[in-house]
């Protein structure tokens, strides 16, 4: 393509990518890149914080299923980008950051501005790049963006001195040529036909979902498996909307804040099939005590999961959407009556339930109530209290549609990755399900999402306190509430107003669906507050370090 510079070429790989958006914030040593892009088809999204500009291309990624793109500038741009970059990370979302640097002969000098970005995200990246010579700008891009997506996908970091953005290259995009890197995607026959034989011997078996079916679009090949063998099915939080909710076999949610019936059913199988995920300690609880009758069968791209945190006593490598698809040739038709009538049981003895008919709010009748009003919305959550009962209380049917930061727990997850996730699919409705703490950890983007015309809804739920930290002070530090008091303060439907959003709010359950109806019906971004008690709790709950079998239902 002849020559071009080092900001030309960053731009022209980028388009080679299929890349449409960019997530950033400029500075100094990155003039030469951010003068490209202003001839540049490629939009970029200017955030008001970093952090904002990687959830925002997390959440994007998370939505569309194609990799994120986030830039920043050197130093504090770049260690602002890191509790993005770890986020992804924990949640295996692929993520091309890029970070502007000192030019090369200042790098390790201490020059204004320099951070060694690379040394810092070592543990939170799938792997990072500083490129030294303009002509590997073409190389580290194509192995950039297959790393990210291939395998289990996560983050790659690009850093780019100021000197290599300006030199001139021969522009040609190359070929993979990774020797040491090549994920394993095809699941091993005998592996295949060990899990088949082990699941139509079992009694008792459980399917266990997480964030790998998504990842690999295996969900249709999972809901085939289950009804053919008529195995119950749990997800964790990454894997929410791999199986449908309102389906007869879900079990919903499992772990620390899931299902009553789920962990029952986890705490009784005597087989786990678990796709995709990495038993996390947030599903298992008391790992001694974690399915003390079970054989479990791991599926996992990754291999360095499957044995990690509890014993496996049949391991599959692979892709979990073709595990599953030969799974399903592998089994025969099966159906475990006495099991599935337990189950059953234990669903219509122990649903997800709350007090109704009190005068103030009840967050989760607000959940149920956006179910009703929009189905098929994208629901996106910050961390705490609101996230649990986002999982808990809206009925989640589709993959890709219920977007968290699960392993991190980042509070000022939610919003930036609203904002990314209806960029990216600007067709759907996106609420972002907000509690007053974590909203103003990154409130600053309503000005990202008011310039830019992107209708995202964010639901407050208000209860004027750090509620899931104060809800363990309640109950485990004898209502000693240390510094977990907000004072609902600001006034959210004012800070709307003066950003140029619209503010809604309502104070008592008769006003919850009209000012629901009204956000819906708006076409720019809405902030709904709405104002809930601070004693309310999430439930049930399994206390910390305790077995699954010791979940506690509580008063709501």
């Amino acid at each position: 393509m002849g020559k071009m510079s080092g900001a030309e070429a960053i731009l022209e790989c980028l388009k080679l990518e299929g890349v449409e958006l960019i997530f950033g914030l400029p500075g100094g040593v990155l003039l030469p890149l951010y003068d490209a892009i202003y001839d540049s088809d490629i939009r970029h999204i200017l955030v008001r914080h970093e952090q904002a500009a990687a959830h925002a291309a997390d959440g994007y990624a998370r939505a569309t299923g194609r990799v994120g793109v986030c830039l920043a500038t050197s130093g504090p741009g770049a260690t602002n980008l890191v509790t993005g970059i770890a986020t992804a990370y924990m949640d295996s979302v692929p993520l091309v950051a890029m970070t502007g640097q000192v030019p090369t002969n200042l790098i390790g000098k201490d020059a204004f501005q320099e951070a060694d970005i690379t040394g810092i995200t070592i543990p939170v990246t799938k792997h990072s790049y500083l490129v030294r010579d303009a002509k590997d700008i073409p190389r580290v891009f194509r192995e950039a963006f297959y790393i990210a997506s291939t395998g289990r996908p996560g983050p790659v970091l690009i850093d780019l001195p100021r000197d290599v953005t300006v030199n001139e290259l021969d522009f040609e995009y190359p070929e993979i040529n990774l020797p040491g890197y090549s994920p394993n995607l095809k699941v091993h026959n005998l592996q295949i036909k060990r899990a088949a034989t082990a699941l139509m011997e079992a009694e008792r078996p459980v399917i266990y979902v997480g964030g790998g079916v998504k990842y690999s679009d295996g969900h249709k090949e999972l809901v085939e498996l289950a009804e053919k063998i008529k195995a119950p099915v749990t997800t964790t939080l990454m894997g929410i909307g791999c199986f449908p909710e309102d389906h007869p076999l879900s079990l919903g949610m499992l772990g620390m804040h899931g299902t009553t019936y789920a962990n029952y059913a986890i705490q009784e199988a005597d087989l786990i099939l678990a796709v995709g995920a990495r038993f996390d300690d947030r599903v298992t609880g008391k790992i001694a005590s974690f399915a003390p009758q079970a054989r479990i069968v791991h599926v996992d791209v990754d291999p360095a999961e499957i044995g990690k945190n509890v014993r496996v006593d049949i391991p599959v490598v692979g892709d979990a959407k073709s595990a599953l698809a030969e799974l399903a040739k592998a089994v025969e038709p099966k159906s475990w009556g006495p099991w599935n009538d337990k189950v059953a049981g234990w669903k219509n003895d122990h649903p997800l339930f709350y007090a109704k008919g009190a005068d103030s709010i009840k967050p989760q009748f607000v959940l149920e109530t956006i179910c009703k009003l929009c189905p098929e919305a994208v629901i996106v959550t910050e961390v705490g209290q609101n996230q649990m009962w986002a999982a808990q209380f809206f009925t989640h049917k589709h993959p890709k549609h219920f977007i968290s930061s699960g392993g991190l727990g980042t509070m000022g997850y939610g919003f930036p990755a609203a904002i990314g996730a209806k960029m990216g699919c600007p067709e759907k409705e996106v609420f972002d399900i907000a509690g007053d703490g974590s909203f103003q950890m990154n409130i600053q983007e309503l000005a990202t999402a008011v310039i830019n015309e992107v209708a995202v809804k964010v639901i407050v739920l208000n209860n004027g306190v750090l509620g899931m930290v104060r809800q363990w002070q309640d109950l485990f530090y004898e209502k000693r509430f240390s510094n977990t008091t907000l004072t609902r303060v600001p006034d959210f439907v004012k800070v709307a107003e003066a950003y140029g959003a619209l503010g809604l709010r309502a104070t008592k359950p008769s006003e919850v669906e009209g000012v629901l109806k009204e956000a819906i019906a708006s076409d720019r971004a809405t902030i709904v507050d709405i104002i809930i008690s601070p004693d309310e709790k999430v439930s049930p709950m399994v206390p910390a370090g305790a077995s699954l079998s010791e979940i506690l239902e509580l008063e709501g």
